[in-house]
């Protein structure tokens, strides 16, 4: 403890100017890159900040948007299935239509196939019924008049039955 019972003047200004030659020294060569790597710190912290906070407002945007995109998509989803549903309706409706008028063009066609067939029997069954008449009536008319009496005769009562005008 004999540091502080001698005080020298002379060593006194020697410690203080090499004080200030030190701080000179450091402020001049130190201090400014110091200060200045501090301060190149704090700005791009600060910078990263607030590309952070940009960062958190466009994912905030972006969810926002992805939302929208969302519930618009799930409208014209059901947009799309609604007019699948309409159109599925219209098609089977418009089949069972289609089905209902050809379903009864063949029954009328069959109808007519029918009738024809029915007029083409009996056209058929009444020229039989005539080919069978007249051969009959040949049969008939070549035994009764086997004998020239028998067609004088005839002949006299057809020309009896008709009447002259």
């Amino acid at each position: 403890m004999d540091l502080f019972k001698e005080f020298s003047v002379g060593l006194f200004f020697w410690q203080t100017l090499l004080f200030l030659i030190l701080l000179f020294l450091l402020r001049k060569f130190a201090w400014k890159p110091i200060l200045k790597a501090v301060t190149d710190r704090e700005e791009s912290i600060e910078e990263a900040l607030e590309q952070a906070d940009k960062a958190r407002e466009e994912m905030k945007k972006l969810q926002s948007d992805n939302e929208e995109i969302i519930r618009e998509a799930r409208v014209e989803r059901d947009a799309i299935l609604k007019e699948a549903r309409e159109i599925k309706a219209s098609i089977i409706d418009e089949a069972k239509t289609k089905a209902g008028e050809e379903g009864a063009k063949m029954i009328e066609q069959a109808k007519e196939q029918i009738n024809n067939q029915k007029m083409a029997a009996i056209t058929e069954l009444k020229n039989q019924v005539a080919e069978m008449s007249i051969t009959i009536a040949e049969k008939v008319l070549s035994k009764e008049l086997e004998s020239k009496d028998k067609q004088a005769d005839l002949v006299n009562k057809q020309l009896n039955d008709f009447k002259l005008n």
